[in-house]
């Protein structure tokens, strides 16, 4: 059976998602950082299908254009392209849309690696 190559993610933006809520601007629209962590998600939940057994993926860049404001009670789709995946880095291209056409693009990449090495990794920064 072949992967699939895209992936699809739809959200409703709601009060805690908007740009005056993260304290930017005074508009009930979809913040960026919410829609990249939307864009994220699609990305990650493509990237499931590639992983072995025991492994997950780490967000490492994104790059985005936020292009169209997107109201309170709409909906907004990212539609994530897997690129390329070369060793454990895995690219993505990312299109968002609402229900009124493209609001925003990018790219991310992200990498595989095992949970318990990363968290490891991150507790180390403790001592």
């Amino acid at each position: 059976m072949e992967k699939q190559t895209e992936y699809t993610l739809t959200w409703k933006v709601t009060d805690e998602m908007t740009a005056k809520r993260i304290g930017s601007a005074g508009s009930k629209i979809l913040s960026t950082p919410n829609m990249v962590a939307l864009m994220e998600a699609a990305a990650l939940e493509l990237a499931k299908a590639y992983l072995e057994e025991g492994m997950t993926t780490v967000g490492a860049e994104i790059h985005c254009r936020h292009l169209a404001p997107t109201p309170v009670g709409m909906k907004v789709s990212a539609t994530a392209r897997l690129r390329s995946i070369e060793r454990r880095k895995m690219w993505f291209d990312i299109e968002v849309n609402d229900e009124k056409g493209k609001c925003g693009e990018g790219s991310h990449l992200r990498i595989m690696v095992a949970p318990k090495g990363i968290q490891e990794k991150a507790e180390q920064k403790k001592d």
